[in-house]
Order: structure tokens, then C-alpha cells, then sequence
């Protein structure tokens, strides 16, 4: 992949507009299930998801309208698959104005119940999975006082380990997985205490 490509698949979202676009749980279902499937018709999308076709592409058509997924080559001028434009987004810089931490807000919420469900689900099954995966999954819980510049550090630190994995293997790219591969769902949730009095 071209490093023009590669930060294509990267993206920085400070438009509040664009951040309400991708907060609603079907439209984060359909940017999933493009990750994991690859290019898809409204009515393949409409049938994994287990909703109507006109619901699937009127999603589709507003994730395209703030540039999540675009239209992909297809087999025949009739099929009009759609793939994902970027596989990563971040909107740090949006929270710093009132209407973009609005946005943020809910679109984190949705994120935040959506890893809460995804962990019911596996604490249902994980004894029947290998234990290298039980072991390593979870959640992990860790407090410590931090200036702003330490908690930049170690964000930092956390998103370039993650980010070899994801510039290795886009969540897309069925070929990038190695055998044995499992989709693994990270959600990082930090939240700055209110300050105590002493």
C-alpha cells in the first residue's frame, strides 16, 4: 500500500456534521461489516445485517455523502457494491469546540455500548476458546495521576503500538490477515477524575 493510500485510510474528523453522520449504530454496523466482508451491495449489506434494503442503502448513501464508504468496482454495470474509504478515524481535535465535543459525545456513547455488548458476548463463549485469547482479553483496569504532557506520552505510546497492526493488516484487506487471525475489538476509554480535595 502507497503512503498516499495508507493515509487515506486514516482519517482526522473535525467536521461535527461528518462525526453525527457516523453515530448511529446502523451505520456503525455497516462500516463493521465492510471491514470485515469487504465491498458489499446494499442488498448483500441489507441481508448480513438482517435489515431492509432501502434502510441498508439509505445508510450507505449517508455514509458516502460524508465520504465513509464509496462506491467499488462491480461485476456488472446493475451491481453497485460499496467499500469503505477510510478504515481508521479519530476526532481528538473536534472535542476541543462545544459543538464537536457534542458530536463526540454521542458518537463515543455508541462506541463505549457497542464494546460493552461485544464484551457480554464474548465472556458467553470464551471457555470455548483458546487460552492464549482468554488470557489476553477483557478488561484490564489501571489509575494513576498524570500531567496533560504524560497522558499525550502515553496515548501516543498506545496508538503507535496499535497502529502497526493496523497499517499491517486493513481491517479490509482479507489477504493482509495471517492464518489463525481473529478480529479483535480495542476500545480505549481514559477519563480525566474531577480533582479531589486533599
Amino acid at each position: 500500500m502507497s503512503l498516499e493510500s495508507e493515509s487515506r485510510r486514516k482519517r482526522l474528523l473535525d467536521d461535527p456534521l461528518a462525526i453525527r453522520a457516523m453515530a448511529h449504530p446502523v451505520r456503525l454496523d455497516l462500516q463493521a461489516l465492510l471491514g470485515r466482508e469487504g465491498p458489499l451491495t446494499a442488498a448483500d449489506a441489507a441481508r448480513r445485517l438482517g435489515i431492509s434494503q432501502a434502510l441498508a442503502s439509505h445508510h450507505l448513501r449517508q455514509l458516502a455523502k460524508y465520504d465513509f464508504v464509496e462506491p467499488a468496482p462491480g461485476k456488472d454495470n446493475r451491481e453497485r457494491p460499496w467499500r469503505l474509504v477510510s478504515t481508521s478515524q479519530s476526532w481528538r481535535s473536534a472535542r476541543l469546540t462545544s459543538e464537536g465535543a457534542a458530536a463526540a459525545d454521542v458518537l463515543e456513547q455508541l462506541i463505549a455500548e457497542r464494546a460493552l455488548n461485544n464484551l457480554a458476548e464474548w465472556q458467553q463463549r470464551r471457555l470455548q476458546e483458546p487460552d492464549i485469547l482468554v488470557e489476553n482479553s477483557g478488561i484490564g483496569h489501571t489509575a494513576v495521576y498524570l500531567t496533560g504532557e504524560e497522558l499525550a506520552e502515553l496515548e501516543e505510546q498506545i496508538s503507535g503500538l496499535l497502529q502497526r497492526y493496523v497499517d499491517e493488516r486493513p481491517i479490509d484487506d482479507k489477504a493482509s490477515r495471517p492464518p489463525g487471525s481473529r478480529l479483535v475489538d480495542i476500545t480505549r476509554i481514559v477519563a480525566v477524575l474531577p480533582e479531589y480535595d486533599a
